[in-house]
């Protein structure tokens, strides 16, 4: 099977030939090509033609199938030292952002910045910002995405994101976690109603994904115990997930989430919410839970999409613990199914090309379906 038939397969609910080993390798690319430290067989080579030549299949996160616009609001952009200001002008008032960069985690890989300003900070802003909302335009993209996917070919499918869901772009994207929760509690009409605007527009964001012809569709990210508690999963993004998991299941859709934080409490209500798949799935030592944990929570209804802690691939993790930590991996997931091999987050620049090497010969060795460890 290829590394599309496996993870098409393992979306269907049947067994693959043995367990893909699909890590995201792009950060650990990106930090040695601009340092200069990539294996010397690699100089001048491509992610996705290190990929094969390791025998991995390409975790495919840039499917798209729709764009935004918009309309009737004018952007102004200010480059800084280390930072971008941007202005959003409306008829109703303006707002600003501002990301910052750093070069010390650009040199690592990790490009693109932080946005350290939101674009609502007061009560003043949210008239602004509902503004924006209501005039940003959802426009298919269906042949960019069928390009994609022809590109992508055997090895991966596609993932397609959805966008933050209504009430993680409130806490995360539009008011931050410093003061999203004091805007809940002091401003609960006010919050109540721009939640209602933006989940207007999700539905717009739905409808374009349910016609689409993506498969896997990643919706719903960083969910996390402390910034994300069950209290507010289960007011909040349960309701907002189970119908929309349901429409996809009716396509023939699998919903994924970005479980790459501290997911200890909310395991059940992943569940619950109708997730097909844990995708970046981070379990121990980097958070409170093991993988042996979530797989009795999840059992096969959702599929994990990790395993290794990004960690495990590094100093000082010693190499008898790093053989003795991947055997137990696989004694867990046997006989395999609902699993695909990955790294949580992200593989990082200090990771040792050996242990990832390492790693692909443990999957042949051990891998193949049905894994039996004894």
């Amino acid at each position: 099977m290829t590394n599309r038939e496996r993870l098409l397969a393992i979306m269907a609910g049947r067994s693959p030939d043995r367990i893909p080993w699909i890590p995201r390798l792009r950060i650990w690319y990106e930090a040695r090509r601009r340092r200069g430290t990539l294996p010397a067989r690699y100089k001048g080579w491509s992610l996705r033609e290190i990929e094969r030549d390791l025998g991995l299949g390409t975790p495919a996160r840039d499917g798209r199938v729709f764009r935004t616009e918009l309309h009737n609001v004018e952007i102004q952009i200010k480059e800084r030292e280390n930072g971008t200001r941007t202005n959003y002008i409306t008829p109703v008032g303006t707002v600003t952002t501002l990301l910052r960069r750093s070069e010390v985690l650009e040199e690592g890989g990790i490009v693109g910045g932080r946005e350290v300003e939101h674009m609502i900070k007061g009560l003043e802003d949210y008239p602004v910002a509902e503004y924006i909302i209501q005039h940003t335009e959802i426009i298919p993209t269906y042949e960019e995405y069928l390009a994609y996917e022809e590109e992508i070919g055997e090895d991966g499918v596609p993932i397609v994101s959805a966008g933050p869901d209504p009430m993680y772009r409130f806490l995360q994207g539009l008011v931050g976690y410093n003061n999203a929760f004091f805007h809940l509690h002091d401003y609960p009409d006010r919050v109540f109603h721009l939640l209602d605007l933006l989940k207007e527009q999700a539905m717009q964001i739905q409808q374009v994904i349910l016609d689409s012809p993506a498969k896997l569709i990643l919706h719903g990210a960083h969910f996390d115990s402390q910034t994300t508690p069950p209290y507010l999963f289960e007011e909040h993004m349960l309701p907002y997930f189970q119908p929309f998991a349901e429409h996809l299941h009716e396509r023939g859709k699998v919903l994924a989430c970005h479980a790459d934080a501290d997911t200890s409490l909310l395991l059940d209500l992943i569940v619950k919410a109708g997730f097909d798949m844990a995708e970046c799935f981070v379990t121990a030592p980097m958070v409170p839970v093991t993988l042996e944990q979530a797989r009795a929570a999840f059992g096969e209804q959702v599929i994990i999409w990790g395993g290794i802690p990004s960690v495990m691939l590094c100093d000082p993790v010693g190499e008898q613990e790093f053989e003795s930590f991947m055997m137990d991996l696989f004694r867990i997931v046997a006989p395999g199914d609902a699993f695909i091999l990955g790294v949580a987050d992200n593989v990082m620049a200090e990771a040792k090309p050996e242990r990832i090497e390492r790693v692909s010969e443990l999957v042949q060795e051990y891998g193949e379906y049905p894994i039996q460890m004894g």
